[in-house]
């Protein structure tokens, strides 16, 4: 970790040169050379950190040595940032004034003297007067030079010292253990198990014996082995095994890990009881619903990682649970037998270790799988050696594994096999050294990758998309243009989730692309031992036992973990100046009572560059109410996130002063009524998050210049802000150029009225221009686009003249032709369908929406590609015919005019997903004359269709149909009922699931 900081740092002073270079904007005299001399120390130090790192294991003095070159090379990258920061608000600060003044400015690097002239000078006042630099940013700019003074002689007093332990120096620069880049980004399977089948026999034996009724209650059998040994997946194996199925009514799994959380488990098991997420507050009536619904119904229940070894908050559940019936089990792991008694547990299985054949087994499995013959027999004996060193742990041996597929040759197996990481003694008997083996063999870069995820909880869900901000946020992925940081940030992810460091993987459903993951607790504990000194977690009861007192000055991360009783910022952590990010964990605290505290936190951690303080709870009364102005301060963060925070109103104004922000999430802050007038100060902005922030309805065209800006969720446009006639406008959103992922413009209605009275007033015609230049065809990141035709105007009037319009906007607002999701809602003029909706190549979903003026469908059989369709609030619509569904020939067109683009023979040919809902006058549907219609169609749903009379039979009939879901539709649901009276039921009684208003149609008797 040391040499990837050490590395930044040296890239960090070398894009201070660029930027003082390019904008003249120089400390005191004399501040150069020692910057210089600051350079060509570290370049020193960094040719023996390799050296330094594998020693620090076993020598202690290397690790303080480590240790001390730690702290000063994030003191001197949190000084260089300071410094940064002081050019580019200089920057900012010429192009506003040039902005609003036509006056000559004097250069600024003609402002550079010496610390003692300035105080020695009797003339200042005028000298000041003669230059463009104010007294508060040379104060400024003397202090960061005092700053890197001070730095650089701590640095030399270190590389002084670094001679005094004969490091090895690397003329190379690169680690003997760093593995040559991966060609592929395929996940290895390694979740295929071996040598458990005698142990999956017994404990199946165990649970499906009758109970011994001289015992009572329950019984509790408990799987108790070392971290890494397998005991989830042993009970994962159990748990979904035939016979278990069979014998149990109900099965319940609930990962408790630590703490014991009695509600947050109880919540979970009667969820699991009901299939119903309850909002119940009181843990007295969760336990009478769980007691009711296991009456007479035999259940499974597991409880995986478990830790607290305080009975009483596991008695109150367990007597609940005893009134379950005779053959009911639960099964417990855990680590400490302590607990397995604790929990009144009546039959211990104690999981061991593989055989050295069994570990070999999934060892070679992992390692030598995609290898030839030769390979394996060259690699074997090898292999075998480093198998037997793994100890018998799945954990290691899958960990060695997933590090060893990338080594081609034998000498780099060798080289591992010889690593003195073995003969670490660390806890749980050596299993990190397996751990560290393959820590080492990662690029420096992706070790603090790693490590920095010690910040989450143990068991935490980790967003993908947020590590990577949070990466960014930390300086981890450099400083590049575009989306290069970002993608820099997805290849380490693959890279470390193909080295097993990550494990159960939630992929995205359309591309099968990770969205969140975990670490397994043993791969947490390695990530917070590397991070012992400077990562920090504290709970409600560490504040209360006052172990906040015990966070080092150094420390760099926290996570503060508050509860309702224990509200309060522990003052300690008001002493920890050098703080770099900050998670406060508000899922079980009131986060209001934090408004008071945040004046004193902000004005004291200034150097943070990552603070979330999300209201976890989405509650109204337990929000945020206020941002103070002293966020201001927090001149170097770059990930800021009020998510959940519905009291919030207001952001500050202050906030725009900070230039190095890159995330900015205020999702779900539904009370949120504008963003700051300044907001086009937040020029590194890359990611505003701000989906569901309803009450926001007017933006600021400031926009125009965060040219960095990927992702902007929502974007108001039309409506003046604050009455000053600065919105948004479309034209505005074509110097977003890297927009990508998601995007809804809403406004459009306002955008139409205005353009209707300015033709009137001044006869300027320029809404088409306008929409032209917001370049969405443009922005090729673009997968999701929604277009709302919404109006903030309460005198809006729909005119004639806004029908067309409305028709020509739309028509100007080509989305990029790789666009995968279209939703278009609110439109007032005629039915559309413009001309590039069938050049989306791409386009798999589409939703069309509240149109209400809409009489008829547009023709939507003609995308080719289409997989998913949604059509609500139809309100005039009262037939969909062959428009819609496809005609063989449109009105004045011959058979040899027809459209290339699709094959008119086919309607609908890839269409899987078919929704109608709330058309409140919709009566008939006709099929179509196409020979063939929607032959892919799985599920077709029809919701509060009043006055609909029937469904097309030829699409009922479709073999490919597996779901008819009829709710709220009076007379489909007497058609469709299997009660004899049921007209269509001989046609849909062959769809594998049928549900009408709620309940699944049985087929049986």
């Amino acid at each position: 970790m040391v040499d990837a900081l050490v590395s930044g740092v040296l890239d960090r002073l070398a894009s201070i040169g660029c930027q003082v270079a390019e904008n003249g904007v120089r400390l005191v005299v004399g501040v150069d050379e020692e910057v210089r001399k600051i350079g060509r120390t570290l370049q020193i130090i960094r040719a023996v950190l390799i050296d330094a790192e594998k020693r620090q294991v076993k020598e202690q003095a290397v690790k303080l040595w480590l240790d001390k070159l730690h702290n000063v090379a994030y003191d001197i990258e949190d000084v260089l940032d300071e410094w940064s920061t002081a050019i580019l608000k200089s920057k900012t600060e010429e192009y506003e004034s040039s902005s609003s003044s036509t006056s000559l400015v004097r250069p600024i690097q003609s402002s550079s003297i010496s610390i003692p002239q300035l105080f020695r000078r009797r003339d200042n006042a005028v000298w000041l007067q003669r230059t463009s630099i104010s007294i508060p940013r040379l104060v400024r700019r003397r202090d960061i030079a005092v700053k890197i003074q001070e730095l650089n002689e701590r640095l030399q007093a270190i590389a002084k010292e670094k001679d005094d332990y004969a490091f090895i120096v690397s003329l190379t620069g690169n680690n003997d253990l760093e593995s040559e880049r991966p060609k592929t980004t395929c996940f290895v399977d390694v979740s295929e198990i071996r040598g458990r089948d005698k142990d999956k026999c017994t404990l199946t034996s165990i649970l499906l014996s009758e109970n011994n009724t001289e015992v009572r209650g329950i019984p509790v059998i408990s799987i108790v082995g070392m971290g890494g040994i397998g005991k989830t997946t042993l009970a994962q194996m159990v748990y979904n095994q035939s016979e278990v199925n069979a014998y149990f009514q109900k099965k319940i799994w609930v990962c408790v890990s630590n703490p014991f959380d009695e509600m947050r488990v109880a919540k979970a098991i009667l969820e699991s009881l009901t299939g119903v997420a309850w909002s119940l507050s009181e843990l007295n009536s969760v336990l009478e619903k769980i007691h009711e619904s296991i009456t007479r119904k035999k259940f499974l229940l597991v409880l995986d990682d478990v830790w607290t070894e305080d009975e009483r908050k596991w008695q109150s559940l367990k007597c609940c649970l005893n009134g379950g019936p005779q053959g009911s089990k639960i099964l417990v792991t855990t680590r400490k037998e302590n607990v397995a008694t604790i929990m009144g547990c009546t039959k211990l299985f104690h999981l061991g270790k593989l055989s050295e054949e069994e570990c070999w087994s999934l060892f070679s499995h992992i390692a030598l799988s995609r290898r030839n013959d030769r390979e394996r027999k060259i690699l074997a004996d090898i292999g075998k050696k480093i198998s037997d060193k793994c100890k018998g742990l799945p954990l290691a041996a899958k960990t060695l594994g997933g590090l060893l597929r990338f080594k081609r040759s034998r000498e780099q197996w060798q080289r591992i096999l010889d690593s003195h990481m073995w003969e670490l003694d660390e806890a749980e008997n050596g299993l990190f050294s397996p751990l560290l083996l393959s820590y080492y063999d990662l690029p420096s870069s992706l070790r603090q990758c790693f490590s920095y995820c010690a910040i989450f909880p143990k068991d935490h869900k980790i967003e993908k998309d947020l590590l990577i901000k949070l990466w960014m946020a930390q300086g981890f992925l450099g400083d590049m243009e575009g989306n290069e940081m970002e993608i820099v940030g997805e290849e380490y992810f693959d890279n470390l989730a193909m080295r097993s460091f990550f494990q159960e993987f939630e992929k995205d459903e359309d591309d099968d692309s990770i969205v969140r993951c975990k670490m397994h607790d043993i791969v947490h504990e390695f990530a917070q031992l590397l991070r012992k000194n400077e990562c920090f977690a504290l709970s409600g009861n560490d504040i209360e036992e006052q172990r906040a007192d015990c966070i080092r000055e150094n420390a760099r991360h926290l996570t503060l973990i508050l509860d309702d009783d224990h509200v309060a910022i522990p003052n300690p952590l008001y002493n920890i100046k050098k703080l770099r990010s900050l998670l406060v964990d508000s899922s079980h605290c009131n986060l209001s009572t934090l408004n008071a505290a945040l004046p004193k936190l902000f004005d004291q951690l200034t150097r943070l560059r990552m603070l979330d303080l999300s209201n976890n709870r989405c509650r109204l009364q337990s929000s945020i109410k206020e941002l103070p102005m002293e966020i201001g301060k927090l001149i170097h963060l770059r990930y800021f996130s009020v998510e959940g925070n519905k009291g919030l109103e207001y952001l500050p104004d202050s906030l725009c002063d900070l230039c190095n922000l890159q995330t900015l999430n205020i999702r779900l802050c539904l009370g949120l009524r504008r963003l700051p007038s300044g907001i086009g100060g937040l020029v590194n902005l890359r990611h505003l998050q701000n989906a569901e922030t309803y009450g926001c309805r007017s933006m600021a065209s400031g926009f125009g210049r965060l040219t960095r800006l990927q992702t902007l969720e929502e974007l108001v446009v039309g409506e003046a802000f604050s009455g000053l006639g600065v919105a948004f406008n479309l034209r505005d959103l074509g110097y977003l150029a890297h927009l990508r992922g998601n995007l809804k413009i809403i406004g459009l209605g306002d955008v139409i009225q205005q353009k209707v009275l300015m033709v009137r007033r001044l006869g300027n015609e320029s809404l088409g221009n306008e929409a032209e230049e917001a370049g969405l065809r443009s922005k090729t990141g673009l997968r999701n686009l929604t277009l709302s035709f919404d109006s903030n105007s309460k005198n809006r009037r729909i005119t004639d003249e806004a029908f067309l319009r409305e028709a020509f906007l739309l028509e100007a607002l080509q989305p990029p032709p790789y666009l995968e999701s279209l939703t278009i809602n609110r439109m007032n003029g005629p039915t559309v369908f413009p001309s590039w909706m069938t050049s989306l190549t791409m386009l798999k979903r589409v939703i069309l929406w509240a149109c209400f003026f809409w009489e008829t469908l547009p023709p939507m059989w003609k995308l080719p590609f289409l997989e998913h369709l949604e059509i609500w609030e139809m309100k005039k619509v009262k037939k969909v015919g062959q428009e819609f569904m496809g005609a063989d020939r449109e009105e004045g067109q011959t058979s040899s005019s027809s459209l290339s683009s699709v094959n008119n023979n086919i309607a609908f040919p890839n269409l899987k997903h078919l929704k109608f809902q709330v058309m409140e006058e919709w009566e008939e549907w006709e099929y179509g004359n196409l020979p063939t219609i929607m032959p892919s169609l799985c599920s077709l749903k029809i919701n509060s269709c009043l006055k609909l009379k029937l469904l097309p039979r030829v699409l009922l009939q479709k073999t490919t149909l597996q779901v008819l879901d009829i709710f709220d539709c009076p007379i489909l649901r007497e058609r469709c009922s299997r009660n004899g009276r049921g007209e269509d039921w001989p046609y849909i009684s062959h769809i594998p699931t049928i549900t009408i208003d709620g309940e699944d149609v049985r087929r049986d008797g």
